[in-house]
């Protein structure tokens, strides 16, 4: 059963649930031109509506559970963030593509739970044999490891095919770690949270 309720003391938030609440908190949560304290009110209103937000004295909660639920009951592995070879937003055109080809689901017209959306994301066909939805061709070649192709002909054709494919908005994210400052400015931006 996917969870469809947070509590926090004895009192009870509903979740919006769909897959597309679920990604635009995480755009939110990307988005470098707001502040801190902003993007947690946010992401709080956008999952848990006015009840969310008009409760501050559960806030620093509401956003653990928020990332909790966002990353489907999951521990985040560190290096995962590194690796990033798709983005929902950028890649929405392929995901919808493969539900319709793998499961025969029109996203556009249906509304699904983040986990299920999830689950189904990792049951998308996936082959080395050949049978693969399109969004994983793309994620495989994203992720193709071209130093073991001898051919400089076949590597410069497969490089390039790669450049089309990247990931436009973790082309410098993946470069470059977070630095200490930024660590230290999300410790800040808790310890903010917890004072109020």
């Amino acid at each position: 059963m996917y969870p469809e309720y947070v509590e926090v003391e004895d009192k009870r938030y509903k979740i919006n649930t769909d897959f597309r609440v679920a990604i635009e908190c995480n755009r939110i949560a990307e988005d470098d031109s707001i502040g801190n304290l902003e993007r947690a009110m946010a992401i709080i209103y956008t999952l848990f509506g006015d009840e969310g937000i008009n409760t501050p004295e559960h806030y620093e909660k509401l956003l653990e559970l928020a990332q909790k639920y966002l990353l489907c009951g999951k521990e985040i592995d560190n290096d995962s963030i590194e690796k990033l070879d798709m983005d929902f937003i950028e890649d929405m055109d392929y995901i919808e593509a493969s539900f319709m080809s793998d499961y025969h689901i029109d996203l556009t017209n249906i509304e699904m739970h983040w986990w299920k959306f999830n689950n189904l994301m990792n049951g998308l066909s996936n082959s080395e044999m050949g049978n693969c939805c399109v969004l994983n061709r793309i994620r495989n070649l994203r992720t193709f490891d071209v130093s073991e192709i001898k051919d400089k002909k076949e590597r410069d054709k497969i490089l390039k095919a790669k450049k089309q494919v990247e990931l436009k908005k973790y082309k410098e994210k993946n470069k470059k770690k977070a630095t200490e400052k930024e660590k230290q400015s999300a410790m800040n931006f808790l310890n903010k949270l917890r004072k109020e």
